[in-house]
């Protein structure tokens, strides 16, 4: 079969033996895969990847000599089912699947290990224990956004965003996109959306954000209403001695029972919800330097480069910092059906495809990525002629 090779950052199609499912795998016809924001790094950072890998105890992510077929945002065909199958997907079915597989030794990443072939290819190999089928009305096209918005889910989620918080979304390439999407679709009505891009920006209003600001000219910590944070120590401070003023004052009922009762009634102050959705190193360290006291920072861009953070800024403003990978299955699932059901109406998962090209294509795809202006996610549709991205 043919399928997109990586080795030592360069891209190149070539013929590969077509994979063979073991016992509990499927076989898929790939029909779309997806260019991640990960793919990128990995075609140029794969070394600091892997020690990154490493330093968590696993060892088996490509390197920059390893030759491997990346990919891991797909939906395919099912054309083989080995024994031992799980899940009741039969030849025809188009599923999509958690892209991690059993092999080699180990459990493996699919499409960032030269033991787990990706999907930048014309087959792939997945766990049938991890694949769910496409409801017949889904789209091919926004069935490959499962993976990518299953991302942005577990990352709302781990935000713990309060319908009445404010969400305030740094970065609006194709993650961001994602994360803004999903907050609307579980019900936050309050999304600022900060990109630096007019094109993106115009994406980051047609998936829901409220509030869109470009950060060259505008501030994104104030452009919303503030008067419910606390933005200084100070605040703080006066905060701590008027409250305590107005307790001390009540009859009767011990200040601190009243207190508690507050506490539990989500009453101290609370900062709004930061997603940072940039990647490049000092953006994390200048939300925590911006940001409201108490805001929740939930970082999903993902940087390969050493970062700098001021922890006594983060310390002094109590700012809770939370890092993200992947998901679920359940989040998986539940992305797959919220897309199915409409709660992420196509046309808004639509607006994160921006073109669509062959396999022999997508070595082009990754310079054309490097635009923010033009693309968020490239398709690949490994049925496409020709090398140039056409339209989704």
């Amino acid at each position: 079969m043919k399928a997109v090779v990586c080795h030592q950052s360069e891209l190149t199609v070539r013929e590969v033996p077509d994979p063979s499912p073991d016992r509990g795998q499927l076989l898929l016809r790939v029909l779309r895969c997806g260019i991640c924001g990960s793919d990128l790094h990995a075609r140029h950072h794969a070394e600091e990847l892997r020690e990154a890998a490493r330093a968590t105890g696993y060892d088996g992510v490509m390197g920059p000599d390893d030759e491997v077929v990346m990919g891991h945002e797909f939906v395919g065909e099912v054309i083989d089912v080995a024994r031992g199958s799980r899940g009741g997907a039969k030849v025809g079915d188009r599923v999509v699947a958690m892209p991690i597989v059993r092999g080699a030794g180990g459990v493996h990443p699919t499409g960032l290990s030269r033991f787990a072939p990706g999907a930048y290819a014309e087959q792939v190999v997945v766990e049938s224990s991890l694949a769910m089928k496409v409801p017949d009305d889904l789209p091919t096209d926004v069935a490959a956004l499962t993976e990518p918005m299953a991302v942005a889910l577990h990352a709302v989620r781990r935000g713990e965003v309060g319908r009445k918080q404010v969400a305030v979304v740094v970065g609006c390439g194709p993650i961001g996109l994602a994360v803004i999407a999903m907050l609307k679709a579980t019900g936050v009505r309050t999304v600022v959306a900060s990109d630096f891009s007019a094109a993106r920006r115009a994406m980051a209003e047609a998936v829901g954000a409220d509030v869109v600001v470009d950060p060259a000219t505008d501030d994104p910590w104030t452009a919303y209403d503030t008067s419910r944070y606390v933005t200084e120590a100070a605040q703080m401070f006066d905060l701590a001695v008027g409250s305590m003023d107005k307790l001390r004052a009540l009859p009767l009922v011990p200040w601190w029972h009243v207190m508690h009762a507050a506490e539990l009634a989500g009453a101290l102050p609370q900062g709004p919800v930061v997603f940072e959705c940039v990647g490049v190193p000092g953006i994390i360290d200048d939300i925590v330097a911006r940001a409201p006291l108490a805001s929740r920072v939930v970082v999903v861009g993902v940087t390969m480069q050493a970062d700098t953070i001021r922890p006594a800024i983060a310390i002094n403003k109590e700012i809770d910092l939370r890092f993200v990978l992947a998901y679920t299955p359940r989040e998986f699932h539940d992305t797959l059906q919220m897309l199915a059901s409409g709660s992420v109406p196509a046309e808004t998962a639509r607006v994160l495809l921006t073109g669509t090209v062959g396999l022999g294509g997508v070595d082009g795809a990754f310079a054309a990525l490097g635009n923010p202006e033009r693309h968020a996610k490239i398709l690949i549709d490994p049925a496409q002629q020709g090398t140039a991205v056409g339209t989704p």
